[in-house]
């Protein structure tokens, strides 16, 4: 049996048109002699009935102090409003189709509420389903506990991570991602209008581009299909374009033709925006002090990126919501700083970046030709960042992706 796994967002399953779009993707998938699960996540964005975040606000509106055992529960409804609803829109066109959800389908988690982690699949009711012909159609998001077999959520993404995890435990032949856009691209279109599809890119730098702003898929679900070497395909719902292919390594291809390795070593331009950039003081002869520091923030509950850290300072970035706090902790704990708020991150993405001589020259020659000031740079073999202001960031994107003849 040929199992592949098809995972539709909110958009692809907010409207009867859509819906027809995915029954198309289904049929095709089985004329090619494949057996699909589909997986679906709850209808449409903020502001549709059943999208999760109204969903959220729904219960908020009750207790803003609302238990998380309850909260999960409830956010796992959009999920399963979308299964029986794709679930029905499927057998009123002659298909054999039954939803699920995360705990019928076998996704066993442990008890984190609200960012849960698939301990185990248990894929026995998957296999009966599609060796009787039956297309199951599970909900995203979600799974339940092991022993008292609570409903838990993934966390934001999880529908992409329950795709993933389904597809290494069936070994599917490849999972793909249905979405609103045609594939991976080279830079978010909304910034650079000429962004361009990849044809293919490598698990690595995937991971990359999602955890330095790229939306199109959450790097937990890449990493479990490359843990698993299992292909991945972003697609859209509503076009038959092929696509992006995530395997094992980047080819170098866009749009269909060839390019060479010194004309661009580089996949994808990346960003984040609202953040706040920190500088600290440091004794240099408190060997301790950067430890402590972070220990501190650690201790707070404040996740901190972008780190730099030398015997006399240390920077790091925090979304904005976390400003305050963390001028609390900085004051409380006697450490003296300087904020520069608004402020965003722009990275460069590729695998064939390392060990190329010249890389940051041109990222810092592209930044400058536009008059952009680097408040800090970060870089690792794959990726190289820059801290900068956000009135910048538009500029900084456009000419990245430019100077790296994206």
């Amino acid at each position: 049996m040929k199992i592949i796994v098809q995972k539709f967002g909110g958009t692809s399953v907010a409207s009867d048109e859509a819906r027809i779009a995915v029954k198309d993707k289904v049929q095709q998938a089985v004329r090619k002699g494949y057996s699909p699960v589909v997986v679906v996540s709850a209808m449409g964005r903020k502001g549709a009935p059943y999208a999760t975040d109204t969903l959220i606000d729904t219960l908020k509106s009750v207790n803003l102090s609302v238990n998380v055992r309850e909260m999960d529960m409830l956010m796992c409804c959009g999920e399963i409003i979308s299964a029986c609803v794709m679930a029905a829109t499927l057998q009123k066109y002659g298909i054999n189709a039954m939803a699920l959800t995360g705990g019928q389908a076998g996704i066993i988690t442990d008890s984190q509420f609200g960012a849960a982690r698939i301990k185990n699949i248990n894929v026995s009711n998957l296999m009966h389903l599609l060796e009787s012909g039956i297309i199951p159609v599970v909900c995203g998001f979600q799974g339940v506990t092991e022993n008292n077999f609570k409903f838990t959520t993934l966390g934001r993404g999880g529908s992409d991570t329950s795709a993933a995890a389904l597809g290494a435990a069936l070994k599917a032949d490849f999972v793909e991602i249905y979405t609103d856009v045609e594939g991976i691209m080279t830079a978010d279109p909304r910034l650079v209008k000429e962004a361009n599809i990849l044809q293919q890119i490598s698990y690595a730098e995937v991971c990359q581009m999602a955890y330095n702003g790229a939306k199109v898929i959450h790097p937990r679900a890449v990493e479990i299909a490359m843990s698993s070497n299992i292909p991945m395909y972003v697609k859209s719902t509503f076009s038959d374009a092929p696509g992006t292919l995530i395997t094992s390594e980047s080819n170098g291809r866009r749009n269909g033709s060839e390019i060479a390795i010194n004309e661009s070593c580089v996949s994808g331009v990346a960003h984040l925006s609202d953040l706040a950039q920190f500088r600290i003081e440091l004794n240099p002869a408190d060997f301790a002090a950067g430890r402590n520091l972070f220990e501190d923030l650690a201790d707070a509950g404040i996740s901190v990126g972008s780190l730099n850290l030398s015997e006399k300072e240390a920077m790091f970035a925090v979304f904005s919501p976390d400003v305050e706090h963390t001028c609390k902790v900085l004051e409380e704990t006697g450490f003296k700083y300087t904020c520069n708020t608004e402020c965003a991150k722009v990275s460069v993405v590729g695998s064939a970046m390392r060990g190329v001589p010249g890389v940051m020259a041109n990222f810092v020659s592209a930044l400058a030709s536009k008059n952009i000031s680097i408040l800090q740079t970060m870089d690792s073999d794959t990726t190289i960042s820059a801290i900068i202001k956000e009135e910048h960031l538009v500029d900084a994107v456009t000419a990245l992706h430019q100077a790296f003849k994206l």
